[in-house]
């Protein structure tokens, strides 16, 4: 008799516990489903921009890729804002590359995302950061992604669209200007030069965090400054492409910025990157699960397209 009412009192409380779990399990997943469809009142909701020669099947792996399930503003990015944002851009260009944008709230600073990865072939999480910073874009979330690989060279025109659509305000064309040359150069630096594509983030950002504090006057110190980041950082270029940053980098000197303001977003990316790169190399070092920390280091590295598919190119 001790026996079955033994057995019947625990019966009873794996019932209990059971119904205990299963009940904070669907608490749970209301209280997750709820946040997801939580309407941000005061910056509004995230902005999709779609590239204009997406098919409709297409259109639908790029919002599976971005995670659209629920409420956002969505806009085309088309070739007349190829030929408005990009100087010398072409308005007929095929345009596959698209983005999310998400404001954030002041001092939360630019973080990239870039969902598919295999198909934006030549430009990284870092180098749009570092690109939407000087066209002066700041406070956002940006998720990105294609349907096919493309080189991701003009994705920048939708993402310049979209941050003006959500948050009403007008970019800079100078500075947008600036920004697409910034990103030509960071990606012929990668793709033409040899250099490693982190190293040339890094560069670029440390190369703009002195011109920041520094506030170059001529152009030789600006000179000055590329050669000392080149030599702190042991690359080697060509004269030709040692000219184009110097160009470059004159041109962002010469821009109309709080460079006071623009120091710390800086010194923020920069940060962001020694980290990444520190990560890495202490994988390779441990020699310990090398490659699952490669791949999560990738994943984890920031947590559109006159688009030319990447083979013609």
């Amino acid at each position: 008799m001790m026996k079955k009412r033994a057995y019947a009192i625990v019966a009873a409380f794996c019932l209990a516990t059971s119904a205990i779990a299963t009940t904070a399990a669907v608490t749970s997943f209301s209280q997750t489903a709820s946040a997801a469809d939580v309407v941000n009142e005061k910056l509004g909701d995230p902005i999709v921009v779609y590239g204009g020669s997406l098919s409709e099947s297409e259109k639908q792996t790029v919002k599976n890729s971005l995670g659209i399930t629920n409420s956002v503003q969505e806009v085309t990015v088309t070739g007349s804002d190829i030929a408005k944002y990009i100087s010398g851009g072409n308005a007929s260009a095929r345009l596959f590359s698209s983005a999310k944008i998400t404001p954030e709230d002041k001092g939360y600073g630019i973080v990239v995302d870039i969902k598919t990865p295999s198909n934006i072939t030549q430009v990284t999480a870092d180098m749009y950061s570092n690109a939407m910073l000087t066209a002066g874009i700041t406070d956002a979330k940006v998720e990105v992604a294609a349907p096919k690989p493309v080189t991701g060279h003009s994705a920048l025109a939708g993402i310049y669209k979209a941050y003006e659509v959500t948050t009403g305000e007008k970019l800079d064309t100078e500075r947008t200007d600036v920004a697409n040359q910034e990103l030509d150069v960071a990606t012929d630096l990668a793709q033409k030069a040899g250099v490693d594509e982190d190293k040339v983030s890094k560069l670029l950002t440390e190369i703009k965090q002195q011109i920041a504090d520094q506030k170059p006057a001529t152009k030789e110190e600006v000179a000055q400054i590329v050669d000392d980041k080149l030599k702190d950082l042991k690359i080697s270029l060509s004269d030709e492409d040692r000219q184009l940053l110097i160009d470059l980098m004159n041109k962002i000197s010469n821009l109309d910025i709080n460079f006071n303001q623009w120091s710390n977003q800086l010194s923020d990316l920069g940060s962001k990157l020694s980290d990444s790169i520190s990560g890495l190399k202490e994988s390779v070092d441990n020699n310990t699960g090398f490659w699952d920390k490669v791949v999560n280091w990738f994943k984890n590295l920031f947590g559109l397209n006159d688009d030319e598919e990447s083979t013609t190119k």
